[in-house]
């Protein structure tokens, strides 16, 4: 009998989780999954447990973790409430990790898990963008594989594969340009809070799809580019492309150009970093395997509107090296996207309210700072949120 491919998730809850575990389904025969994670969804993550015959658990909020070890119906599996119990766990390496636990919290687990799986998928934009060093020194150390999900850096992954990256001229990562691209911007103080959830293409988390209404996860993703693929942001830009069917363009220095397209669906680049053959033994081909004329047929692609988008105007701003500046945007923007979705400010509060707070003098001087440690890390990162809320309500 061929050996199952050992399978660990780190934020089985979200929409990456499921989606993964909804791929893995397709030929679940071939996969053992050893470890599911949950912030709270501890709900959800048993019954995962139960379809897949998953007896390891984690779940990171304490209230939810002590509810859980209080059922019965639970107590055969081995339920544990942090990230360092991963040793009690691992008996031997796992195959494949995905890290998709959202926002800064999950650099930690993405970090400790590094050393115990063979190759790991990071679908955690913060992660990448505050703390690659640190991620980065752990692959290399263990040599581990890694692969980037998210469907832009999946896409650049793809298509330059072998290929140095000296040999290219010009990256361009796509946007959709969200569910206002044709509304205009006076307009957007009126919008509810459903409305810029309701993203046209992808169904994605309320963090997310926030992210992409403002074009702050196009900004993420060029950062996460730079630092994954070692490029200079002089090479790497943003195309507007409504349909989200071409995910990258590669312009290389002999004149070819690489166009990486395919549907709106994460089940491709998730499906293909679990395991790269998994395509060519499903029994139905998933429709995403056809060509699609008519999105080949309405590309409209075109250049980024800073006044629809101010907030592409941080990419200006960025420093080549790896600095704090980093970190202070990424928990800047997460800060300001909770209270929004709270309802305490309004949606282009977002973008007015990151801007100002980027040019404070007291701010500002982390782009100076060079990144060293998760600690330091997590320190700005509370610093950072802690000053948001005072200077909105001051």
């Amino acid at each position: 009998m061929k050996k199952k491919i050992i399978v660990t998730i780190l934020g089985s809850t979200g929409s990456i989780g499921e989606t993964l575990l909804e791929t893995i389904n397709l030929n679940h025969n071939k996969f053992k999954i050893i470890l599911l994670t949950t912030n709270k969804n501890y709900k959800k993550v048993f019954k995962q447990a139960k379809t897949f015959n998953v007896k390891n658990i984690i779940i990171k909020d304490e209230k939810s973790y002590l509810k859980a070890k209080s059922y019965k119906k639970y107590r055969k599996y081995n339920i544990f409430n942090d990230f360092f119990c991963f040793k009690k766990i691992f008996k031997i390496k796992a195959d494949y990790t995905m890290s998709a636990i959202s926002g800064i919290e999950g650099l930690i687990p993405t970090i400790e898990i590094i050393k115990y799986t063979k190759k790991i998928a990071i679908a955690n934009k913060e992660s990448i963008i505050c703390g690659w060093f640190l991620i980065k020194k752990e692959l290399q150390k263990y040599n581990v594989n890694f692969i980037p999900v998210d469907s832009e850096h999946f896409s650049m992954w793809f298509g330059l594969k072998n290929l140095k990256i000296d040999y290219v001229k010009k990256i361009y990562l796509t946007a959709s340009g969200g569910p206002f691209l044709r509304l205009n911007r006076k307009k957007l103080n009126q919008i509810k809070i459903s409305d810029a959830l309701n993203h046209p293409n992808w169904k994605m988390g309320k963090k997310i799809s926030i992210d992409s209404a403002t074009m702050m996860n196009k900004v993420f993703e060029i950062i996460e580019a730079k630092k994954i693929f070692n490029i200079p942001y002089t090479k790497l830009s943003i195309l507007i492309h409504p349909n989200s069917y071409i995910h990258a363009i590669i312009v290389f220095k002999n004149g070819m150009i690489k166009i990486i397209a395919h549907e709106t669906s994460m089940t491709i680049p998730i499906m293909n970093s679990l395991d790269e053959n998994m395509m060519l033994n499903l029994t139905s081909p998933l429709k995403s395997s056809q060509l699609s004329l008519k999105n080949l047929n309405n590309l409209n692609m075109k250049q980024i509107n800073p006044v629809q988008f101010p907030l592409i105007k941080i990419l200006n701003k960025l420093p080549h090296n790896d600095t704090l500046l980093d970190t202070v945007i990424v928990a800047a923007n997460d800060e300001l996207v909770n209270l929004y979705l709270k309802g305490k400010i309004n949606f282009t509060d977002i973008d007015k309210f990151l801007l100002r707070f980027l040019r404070n003098k007291n701010i500002s001087k982390f782009k100076s700072i060079k990144s060293n440690s998760i600690k330091q890390i997590n320190y700005l990162n509370k610093y950072v949120r802690l000053n948001i809320n005072k200077n909105i309500y001051r």
